[in-house]
């Protein structure tokens, strides 16, 4: 059964839609391995389009639903997707971007979705003269043929520039047996058990994606919440008797700061696994967590490109405080320096890793960026941390510009690439900073051009009209000039190291 708001959708009557689905989409020409793009919030028509599109082999390519009309084009024409399913209310930011041979299928929004994101009724509807998923699926028959296995084209920077959809080679019998243990260890998540999973996260990224996926396909009990809120969150875990939760570190800080009232007033003692990932938590954060929830916490560490090959408990984060964890089943860990060579315990160099349960990646179209990634058969984003002479793995810095902010990957180029383009920019250089409830915030250094005038909020304003909001930076600082390299290039460590200057990560 899935739950949302006042909804409820059983086994049996989805698997009845995934199939007429799966029907409607071989009808529309859909061929093995072809993509099929959606961006929808997290609702019952998400498991539907995922499940009918791996029955017939192909991979769904998920759009964060706060992406623009231009930033939408190009994943589609990158991924070469030619069906599209968006829910209504997203349609308006998105639809000069669609290109002409995309066909376009349309979700209603949802009742508690429209409640939560304050959307206007008329914009939840399906436009006249627009295709209606439901209706659409409905009118095909259920397909009868065995269902196949795709795995989702999840589009990341990786660590920097456009971004790349992470493509997975087909999955063979054997890796599939082991991809599901390994997700059982990560995730707590194992066949034949009465499990409530609440998932809170969107469905677009690739952790709360693989997560939710895993508990359909385990037949749990999954509670879904529109929008993350603390104290909503207690009361689904009471009113549910949730087991199962995927949570990033802003979660626990936002929890943290409920009221003591607030936290004792639910009863949490259905908790049998929490699991959180995507940034780093500070071990003050962590502890809390477990002091208030019990040793119900684990977190894992990996990314798109790697899978999960690192995991740890809330035992081993009370023993080594800092920790991301060690190598779990499939895992693979090595730290090289930059001569390649490896690194001895406690000696800092650039991370590579891999999950070997589950399919080998390919950056779609794009070769060289996937060659440029990988060591010895391991992929590197570009994390700097050290392995202790236990194997813990403990994150030091990002050797890439990449920031994480909420838990949400930001490239900074992407920005620049923008933001360069606006009257009165003569350059720029934007990278994270500390934040102390989301980890790090986004700061644009501009030298201006002084013909122009220009102003923090018109900076903002302009790249809100081209860029997902979450992408606009919080802090503008104008600069006579950036400072630079011998080379030219811009020196972001000079621009960046006063705000880290006193949280700068030690090492052993």
């Amino acid at each position: 059964m899935i739950i949302s708001g006042e909804r409820r959708i059983g086994h049996d009557e989805i698997q009845a839609r995934i199939k007429r689905a799966a029907s409607g989409l071989r009808a529309l020409g859909l061929a093995e391995g072809a993509p099929v793009a959606m961006m929808l919030r997290n609702d019952f028509v998400l498991f539907e389009v995922v499940a009918a599109s791996a029955a017939l082999g192909s991979p769904v390519v998920p759009i964060n639903w706060h992406l623009k009309a231009e930033e939408v084009r190009y994943i589609l024409i990158d991924s070469g997707a030619r069906i599209l399913i968006c829910h209504a209310d997203l349609l308006p930011q998105i639809r000069a971007g669609i290109p002409d041979d995309v066909r376009l299928l349309v979700v209603a929004t949802p009742p508690e979705l429209a409640a939560t994101f304050a959307i206007s009724p008329g914009l939840t509807e399906v436009p006249a003269g627009l295709t209606d998923w439901g209706s659409w699926r409905d009118g095909h028959p259920e397909m009868q043929e065995p269902p196949r296995r795709a795995a989702a084209m999840i589009y990341t920077s990786g660590t920097t520039g456009m971004p790349k959809g992470v493509r997975r080679m087909p999955m063979q019998p054997e890796q599939a047996a082991a991809s599901e243990r390994v997700g059982a260890i990560a995730y707590g998540i194992k066949p034949r058990e009465d499990q409530v999973v609440l998932i809170n996260g969107p469905m677009y990224h690739s952790a709360p994606h693989s997560y939710g996926m895993m508990a359909f396909r385990n037949g749990c009990t999954i509670v879904l919440q529109a929008r993350f809120d603390a104290e909503e969150l207690l009361a689904l875990i009471e009113r549910h008797r949730v087991t199962h939760i995927h949570m990033v570190p802003t979660m626990f800080v936002r929890l943290l700061r409920l009221p003591e009232a607030a936290r004792q007033r639910y009863d949490l003692s259905s908790l049998r696994f929490v699991v959180h990932g995507a940034a780093p938590c500070p071990p003050e954060v962590k502890r809390a967590m477990i002091e208030w929830w019990g040793p119900v916490i684990n977190e894992y560490f990996g990314s798109t490109e790697t899978g999960i090959p690192v995991w740890h408990s809330a035992e081993e984060a009370l023993r080594k405080p800092g920790t991301v964890g060690r190598a779990i089943e499939g895992g693979v860990v090595k730290i090289f320096r930059e001569d390649g060579s490896l690194c001895g315990a406690g000696e800092i160099g650039e991370i590579y890793m891999r999950q070997t349960a589950v399919p080998d990646f390919d950056y779609h179209g794009k070769a060289q960026a996937r060659a440029e990634a990988g060591r010895d058969g391991l992929v590197s984003v570009g994390d700097v941390g050290y392995l202790d002479e236990d194997g813990y793995l403990f994150l030091c810095d990002r050797k890439r510009d990449m920031v994480i902010s909420g838990g949400v990957n930001i490239y900074p180029a992407e920005i620049e690439n923008v933001l360069i383009t606006m009257p009165g920019v003569r350059d720029c250089a934007v990278f994270g900073i500390p934040d102390a409830e989301y980890g790090e915030r986004l700061c644009a250094c501009i030298e201006p051009d002084f013909a122009e005038q220009l102003s923090a909020a018109a900076v903002q304003a302009f790249l809100r009209e081209r860029l997902a909001n979450f992408k606009v930076p919080k802090e503008i600082q104008f600069l006579d000039a950036l400072p630079r390299e011998a080379t030219g290039k811009i020196f972001k460590r000079k621009l960046r190291g006063p705000y880290w200057a006193d949280r700068t990560p030690a090492g052993p």
